[in-house]
């Protein structure tokens, strides 16, 4: 049994588990119990065992830390909904908390952000994925982006790529309205020491002052952004915690 967990209101926990999680069959089997059927039959479509994989661990992940949140919420209890761009939200039971999550995989790594009652989004990407990065700045970044981007030393051009990219992600996410805003209708700016910060054109009305990001390179090939609405609070404070696989489920 892992031990309960206390979140803050004015906390953000970023947790990730690297893949494969694991081997063990037992380990296998007992993460497998916790899938709904309408999971297990999701899982079951991935034409490819490492697909399959990610996708268990993914939802035993969420499910496992969920429970640690509200102890009296068996891991396997959980249901869950989307809305109509896919951003998941908790269906039932009511754990007495107003938790919102966002999940995010990628080569590797799966990723899971949990805060109260905000706006939260979060990716992660393998930076030494192969197939083109740079090459599709200029179709998904804003022009002020990519002027930046070009005026770096070649050397920087795709670690600035994917500092955007995930940026970009984890904000389209915590809007919960996906490709429905248009990529480069908001820009990011970065400031030495200093978090991104965001401005947004009048094709994306919203409100600069009431975000907060942060990026993490968690293992040296995966780099991983949030975004969350803090309102006109105080900055939120981010915690990231590696979980190894023997305290899921």
């Amino acid at each position: 049994m892992n031990p309960p967990l206390a979140l803050a209101p004015d906390a953000v926990h970023l947790w990730f588990v690297r893949l494969p999680a694991t081997d063990d069959p037992l380990l296998l089997s007992r993460y497998a119990a916790l899938l709904s059927p309408e999971e297990e039959e999701r899982r079951a479509r991935f034409a490819f065992e490492h697909l399959r994989h990610t996708f268990l661990v993914t939802r035993v992940l969420v499910r496992s830390i969920l429970s640690r949140y509200a102890p009296g919420v068996p891991p396997e209890a959980w249901t869950f909904s989307a809305n109509a761009y896919g951003r998941p939200a908790i269906a039932s039971p009511d754990p007495g908390l107003p938790l919102r999550f966002n999940l995010s995989h990628t080569d590797g790594l799966v990723l899971l952000g949990v805060t109260l009652d905000r706006d939260l989004g979060v990716d992660v990407e393998h930076t030494g994925r192969p197939g083109q990065t740079v090459e599709l700045a200029a179709d998904v970044f804003s022009p002020v982006e990519n002027a930046e981007l070009l005026a770096l030393p070649a050397s920087a051009h795709r670690r600035r790529f994917f500092e955007l990219w995930t940026l970009k992600e984890a904000y389209i996410k915590a809007r919960g309205l996906g490709l429905a805003l248009p990529l480069d209708g908001f820009s990011y700016a970065f400031r030495e020491s200093h978090a991104p910060s965001i401005a947004f054109s009048p094709a994306v009305p919203d409100a600069p002052e009431e975000w907060q990001f942060g990026q993490r390179d968690l293992t040296g090939a995966h780099l991983a952004a949030f975004a969350v609405r803090r309102g006109f609070s105080p900055d939120l404070v981010p915690s990231w915690h590696e979980l190894s696989p023997d305290l899921l489920g």
